[in-house]
């Protein structure tokens, strides 16, 4: 995880104050905090995908990679959401969901970070030690 957001990183540290303060951490604050739930969000959304949790189909195109990194993202919103005595502001949903959408896209923009992450999940694709010469076989269908 350290390789796509290192320790000190925004969504690290937010999904760390999360973690501690999982009970009461929304109380010391006079609103929802938007952005801690949507670094928080991110964090989660890549911290699932490694793990493979609810993974069935893996992502080949970036495109793909970014909508299920997403749609992790959106989950996390929603529970913290529900857990949290604070009410959203107007148009605190969207914020959110939009802080986490640029978090996901810059670590994924960041270095080949979506290229290792495709590879993550990817079935290895190496030739087996044995394979079969196919090109000299003919076979006759009698009719």
């Amino acid at each position: 995880m350290d390789n796509f957001l290192a320790p000190h990183s925004t969504e690290a540290m937010a999904h760390s104050k999360l973690s501690e303060d999982w009970l009461d951490w929304d109380i010391s604050r006079p609103s929802f905090d938007e952005s801690l739930v949507a670094h928080c969000a991110s964090y989660h959304a890549f911290d699932r995908y490694l793990s493979g949790e609810d993974l069935f189909i893996p992502p080949r195109f970036p495109s793909e990679l970014e909508r299920i990194l997403r749609r992790h993202a959106y989950d996390s919103i929603h529970n913290s959401i529900s857990r949290s005595r604070q009410t959203l502001k107007a148009g605190g949903y969207s914020r959110t969901c939009h802080f986490a959408e640029q978090s996901i896209r810059n670590v994924l923009n960041t270095e080949d970070n979506a290229r290792r992450l495709l590879a993550w999940h990817r079935p290895n694709t190496a030739p087996s030690a044995v394979t079969v010469d196919m090109t000299h076989t003919t076979s006759r269908i009698k009719v």
